[in-house]
């Protein structure tokens, strides 16, 4: 499944796009750690692969 493929690495604003929602919405995903995801400064870099798993545990509810 996860490759370790740094292209696979996506953006908040591909992440809003993904999920069609805000950036407001996107941050609190982030910093709560619902989407794992990591900080290089005050840049998030999230895996492709981790939006994939957020869909897949919210879609069990």
């Amino acid at each position: 499944m996860y490759q370790n493929d740094l292209s696979d690495l996506i953006t908040v604003e591909e992440l809003c796009e993904l999920l069609f929602i805000g950036k407001n919405a996107a941050y609190r995903l982030l910093n709560t750690g619902e989407v794992k995801a990591f900080r290089i400064g005050r840049v998030w870099k999230i895996p492709r692969e981790a939006v994939y798993e957020y869909v897949r545990r919210k879609s069990r509810l």
